[in-house]
């Protein structure tokens, strides 16, 4: 690895603990207790990373950060602060400075070494491929110091580890291009990490070989059936071992997944809890289990933390002074950038209700402080293994389309004419695929839940007066689920066939259409005093049972945000031509939006409001997008908070009014 590892901290016990960690992992190291000499170690040489402490004696370590993050000559640099976990305003104003990681005190110094394997990783990763590269898991330093001779000069670069738990990070990290292992070791023995990789989906095509000083087949036999691609024995001379590695490594060819994050790697965790006891227990436990675990004290600073820090899991404590448990919980599901990072909620509460109005909250699971820790340890491996599946799943999913585009733009330049008669079957298959589809969603689906509908009110009805308030809650609750995922299909019903069907073009009088809509809103909303103004004479060539739904979705919309303004208005009219094309608007001056979430807004169940404020099912505006879409049109949105919206949308051809 180029580059030296730059330790500033005034400790002595920190800074040797460090550089004997990252010597042994074979790293040049520079150790400094104060600033100044951090200063000139980062004008002498090269340094590739550097590890800051927060408070020296002579600078504020993030100080420091600012001075290298200005400096041109250090761009390239990758930056870690290790310092305190207890202020939670140092790590944000670190890590919104420019530092690449945060690690808090007290530290596992091999998740320390392994971090900085990846921060170097991710820094050489636009270089001219390294040479391959082999992991020696051994606890004799010994032997890992003349095999590791003996792979150097056979041309190979060399990473080590003295046991089973630090080798699976340092893979995690570092994707070697093969791992040696001891077949015996204190701790987790070497068919156990063979097992381990096997199981990870970004480790598992790994060429793994198992090294053991016992004799007999039954040695053999065993290391084969854990999972490695040889055995050999240690007292086999070297040249046997190292032509035994490369067979292995010719056999596995470039055939080793790429792309999968590791289950085994660095994690960091989100422990949220007002408790400094619990808080310190439970960071202890799940330290000793190899997470990195960022520590906050309040909803409050859960949301700042998660705002500069992505993490791979989350801890919430239900009850807490401020912003809750379940508030906080709240605010991070409905963000898009966090929401699928796997939360769950802790608390001392033991009732029922609890756990139904805690999971409601959107909380992938729920766990009684009184719980062993065994059982937490457990849940948040679950949780992240999910996670991690799911990830996969999607990666998978995007290299099938990735290679089904390729191939189809491979045929289309081989043989267009073949390809447009490949394709017509192919859509005509789909369609059929998609209508047996629309057939089940419509019936055996919706037959379930007009049961689960029916059923509720029937119980509800006749045998209410025998149920608590509390049943009768439930009762309510079930309805209206059934009654929303109703809403939901026949919405989904609609964005499937606007997509499929086929366009009818001719002439559409737009206005016409806008005024019918209007009237039709103001019948079912008697209550309402909505000014609507639509513009005479707006035509187009377009389909009209399309444009009819566009109009409905764009009016509706306007007419639902702007219940709560005093003197609504709407308006729908002609803009200028751009292009060949007719612009027109539907504006309100409604409740309006963050502009620079508006490309959200034609994305499907993507909702910039609170269900409880303006209810819907977020395929409105998706369906209206690919309507105009398909006409060859635009469709854009602009807005502000509290000032209303404007939906604009484009028509090829001469459309005008």
């Amino acid at each position: 690895m180029k580059g030296s590892i730059l330790v500033v901290d005034d400790s002595l016990t920190v800074r040797m603990d460090l550089v004997d960690a990252f010597r042994n992992a074979g790293f040049h190291v520079v150790p400094c207790a104060t600033a100044a000499e951090a200063r000139r170690a980062l004008a002498d040489g090269q340094v590739a990373l550097a590890i800051l402490d927060v408070l020296l004696p002579d600078a504020d370590g993030v100080d420091l950060l600012q001075e290298i993050r200005s400096t041109p000559a250090l761009a390239g640099l990758r930056v870690m602060i290790l310092a305190t976990q207890a202020e939670v305003k140092d790590r944000i104003r670190g890590l919104q400075t420019g530092a690449d990681e945060y690690v808090g005190k007290p530290y596992d110094t091999s998740y320390v070494v392994a971090r900085a394997r990846q921060l170097l990783s991710g820094r050489a990763s636009d270089a001219a491929p390294e040479r391959a590269s082999i992991l020696i898991v051994d606890d004799s330093p010994t032997y890992r110091a003349e095999l590791a001779r003996s792979l150097t000069e056979a041309g190979y670069a060399v990473l080590s580890a003295a046991g089973g738990e630090e080798g699976l990070r340092i893979a995690a990290a570092t994707r070697p291009t093969g791992i040696l292992v001891d077949g015996v070791m204190p701790g987790m023995d070497g068919a156990t990490l063979i097992r381990r990789v096997r199981l990870d989906a970004a480790l598992r095509g790994t060429p793994c070989v198992l090294l053991t000083a016992a004799e007999g087949r039954d040695s053999e036999l065993l290391a084969l059936d854990a999972g490695a691609d040889a055995f050999v024995r240690k007292d086999e001379e070297i040249e046997v071992i190292l032509a035994r590695l490369a067979a292995v490594l010719r056999s596995a060819g470039s055939d080793r997944v790429q792309g999968n994050a590791s289950l085994i790697g660095l994690r960091k965790i989100l422990a949220v809890d007002d408790s400094p006891t619990y808080l310190a227990a439970l960071a202890a436990v799940l330290q000793g289990e190899g997470y990195d675990v960022v520590l906050a004290h309040s909803g409050e600073e859960a949301l700042e933390l998660l705002a500069v820090q992505a993490v791979d899991c989350i801890l919430l404590d239900v009850v807490m002074p401020g912003l809750g448990g379940r508030e906080t919980c709240q605010r991070i599901k409905a963000s898009p950038g966090i929401r699928d990072v796997p939360l769950m909620l802790l608390t001392s509460l033991e009732d029922r209700d609890a756990v139904i109005e805690g999971l409601s909250t959107g909380a992938d699971d729920f766990i009684s402080k009184s719980s062993d820790f065994e059982v937490v340890k457990a849940r948040v491996r679950a949780q992240i293994r999910r996670k991690q599946f799911e990830d996969e799943s999607r990666r998978i999913r995007e290299e099938l389309l990735h290679s089904e585009i390729e191939a189809s733009e491979a045929r289309a330049a081989k043989d267009l004419a073949e390809m447009r008669s490949k394709l017509v079957e192919e859509l005509e298959r789909k369609n059929k695929e998609l209508e047996s589809f629309s057939y089940s969603v419509s019936h055996d689906l919706r037959a379930p839940l007009r049961s689960i509908d029916g059923f509720s009110h029937a119980l509800e009805e006749e045998y209410g007066a025998t149920l608590d308030d509390t049943a009768k809650g439930y009762l309510r609750r079930v309805r209206s689920a059934a009654q929303r995922m109703a809403e939901l299909i026949d919405d989904l019903l609609e964005l499937s066939r606007v997509g499929r069907a086929e366009l009818d073009f001719g002439a559409v009088d737009l206005s016409t259409i806008a005024e019918h809509v209007a009237e039709e809103l103001k019948r079912r909303h008697p209550d309402r005093d909505v000014l609507i103004e639509i513009q005479s004479g707006l035509r187009a060539e377009a389909d009209g049972r399309l444009m009819r739904v566009v109009l409905e979705n764009l009016l509706e919309n306007a007419w639902k945000f702007t219940a709560k303004s005093p003197g609504a208005t709407i308006r729908f009219t002609a803009e200028a031509a751009q292009d060949d094309a007719t612009l027109y608007c539907v504006r309100d001056n409604g409740a309006g939006f963050d502009e620079k979430y508006a490309g959200k807004l034609f994305q499907p169940f993507e909702r910039l409001h609170r269900e409880a404020d303006f209810p819907g099912t977020g395929i409105g505006l998706a369906t209206v997008y690919r309507i105009i879409d398909r006409h060859g049109g635009r469709l854009w949105a602009e807005g502000e908070t509290g000032r209303g919206a404007a939906f604009h949308f484009s028509l090829p051809g001469k459309t005008r009014g």
